[in-house]
């Protein structure tokens, strides 16, 4: 399962083709230049139980820790990744 990731300086999204079809994505936008607003999580059915969604949400927090940004989640799955986990309060 591999993430792919955009970013045009205004927005981005983690996603996950499969077969040239986009089966996952977590949109983002930009806050100011050190905060991302993780706005939408989706993943396909095809793609249910093998932990997707929470996988772009650990990629956006990989990402967040390299470039030394912080993250406020209004996506209610993202939300629920960041409640769950302690260790991912650093980028709050």
């Amino acid at each position: 399962m591999k993430i792919q990731h955009k970013d045009n300086g205004k927005n981005g999204l983690f996603f996950i083709d499969q077969d040239g079809e986009t089966v996952a994505e977590m949109t983002y936008v930009w806050k100011g230049k050190d905060r991302i607003i993780i706005d939408h999580t989706q993943v396909d059915e095809k793609l249910k139980g093998q932990g997707a969604g929470k996988k772009l949400v650990i990629k956006a927090i990989e990402f967040a820790r390299e470039k030394g940004l912080k993250i406020t989640p209004v996506c209610t799955f993202a939300k629920s990744v960041f409640d769950k986990e302690i260790a991912f309060s650093d980028v709050l």
